[in-house]
């Protein structure tokens, strides 16, 4: 996908039955936890967008002989642990990647210099070099903890941190930078993030303890193990399938079934909230795919009212906000959404970015500096106008949340720069197209 311009037109009814890609969060770390095992690691349905590809490429760098072996089909040759690499990692647009990468490389006796594109170079990593430190990293680095990076690791001694904010990415960083330091790691998380490295480093043979302590969610890794290559079957991403079964909801006469969705009680807020905004959404054929509770979920056209979104909910359902301020737009009443100040760091401010874009295209936001409010206008003088072009600053999950917004407003939508779509859905104007959407 370059970065021409997209537009989305409102049109007829969605349906259809469809796969999303792959979860990244699963694909991230299946690639690094089985370049740090030893023997080979066999991957079906790996997400094959920019990000995961950038952390397969680093997997490559650190020794591990990464290859693919048909669709979103994948093995990894593990060496048992990483190399210093010949040259600098760059991750592309991947947070979830580099800050992974950092945690696991800190374990061996190496130094890396890690870069990204403009969007990660001014993301802030300083919320894993802290820990990382504690552990007895070094590294070299820009102002604020930002990329160009170079990481000094090895002689790590484990410790026991307590999570400042909710972040699966710092505790998944911690962990793995545990796996080969001296002593006990312990991570108590005062609210309960998505436990996926959990769960995959068990699968790769680990003993990780988690307890329900009195100040939180307290997981425990002993240093010093072993990983062995297994199979990781990763199931499809909730935070993907989103996009098709929000724009069901709000477009009239639609049904949507996406298949093989992962359901993981702690990525699963989305469709909580939705259901009580009186969503029709529907989850059939529960099962289990590699450790994870997966369904098939099926959305149709329904009439909406806003919420107030639970605070604590955020960790559960943080990269989905900007589709669920979308499917607010088109709400009876106003819906609520506070404690997310994770979102002005993400790839871009998309407080900021989803507050401008909806009150382009006519409906009423209120923005504040851990929230945003939007007043959905089913049931007011006016319906959502669309008719706007909207700036992304290359944000994936903007730019797609806008265009299931143009299917259902009064005039079309266009987004800039929507070549960055292709990091967490490759595929999406194909898929949304197949369904009956004007997109292009």
């Amino acid at each position: 996908m370059t970065n021409a311009a997209l537009r989305a037109r409102p049109g007829a009814a969605l349906r259809g039955t469809i796969r999303v890609p792959g979860d990244k969060s699963i694909s991230h770390r299946a690639l690094i936890l089985g370049a740090l095992a030893s023997g080979t690691t066999t991957i079906t349905g790996l997400l094959e967008g920019d990000d995961v590809l950038a952390t397969g490429r680093a997997m490559q760098a650190f020794g591990a002989k990464v290859t693919r072996t048909g669709e979103k089909a994948w093995t990894v040759e593990g060496q048992g642990g990483f190399a210093e690499p010949a040259d600098i990692i760059d991750c592309g647009n991947a947070g979830t990647g580099v800050r992974l990468i950092m945690g696991a490389a800190a374990g061996f006796d190496l130094r890396a210099t890690f870069t990204g594109d403009a969007s990660l170079k001014k993301r802030p990593m300083g919320r894993v070099l802290t820990p990382l430190g504690l552990m007895g990293a070094n590294w070299l680095c820009r102002e604020g903890g930002r990329l160009p990076l170079t990481l000094g690791g090895g002689g790590l001694t484990g410790i026991r941190y307590v999570l400042p904010m909710a972040s699966a990415q710092v505790k998944s960083a911690v962990l793995l930078a545990g796996l080969n330091a001296a002593g006990e790691t312990l991570v108590l998380e005062p609210e309960a993030t998505r436990d996926h490295t959990e769960r995959m480093l068990r699968a790769f043979g680990a003993v990780v303890e988690v307890s329900d302590e009195a100040e939180g969610r307290l997981i425990r890794l002993a240093g010093g193990q072993r990983l062995t290559g297994c199979h990781v079957d990763v199931p499809g991403d909730p935070s993907s399938a989103a996009f098709p079964l929000v724009a069901a909801l709000i477009t009239p006469g639609s049904e949507v079934t996406v298949e093989g969705v992962m359901l993981n009680s702690l990525r699963t807020g989305l469709f909580d909230t939705l259901i009580e905004m009186g969503a029709d959404l529907t989850i059939a054929n529960r099962r289990d795919a590699g450790g994870e509770a997966v369904g098939d979920i099926t959305a149709r056209s329904s009439d909406l009212r806003g919420v107030v979104v639970p605070p604590e909910r955020a960790p559960a359902m943080i990269d989905e906000y900007p589709i669920l301020a979308v499917a607010a737009a088109f709400a009876s009443g106003a819906t609520v959404m506070r404690g997310v100040g994770e979102m002005r760091v993400k790839e871009s401010d998309r407080i900021a970015l989803m507050a401008n874009g909806l009150a382009a295209c006519g409906i009423g936001v209120e923005e504040e500096p851990e929230g945003f409010t939007v007043v959905g206008t089913k049931g007011a003088n006016h319906p959502v106008r669309g008719g706007a072009r909207v700036v992304t600053h290359g944000d994936h999950r903007i730019a797609m949340s806008h265009l299931v917004l143009g299917l259902a407003a009064q005039g079309d939508i266009e987004v800039d720069e929507p070549g960055m779509i292709a990091t967490s859905f490759p595929g999406f104007v194909d898929l949304m197209s197949g369904l009956g959407a004007d997109v292009g």
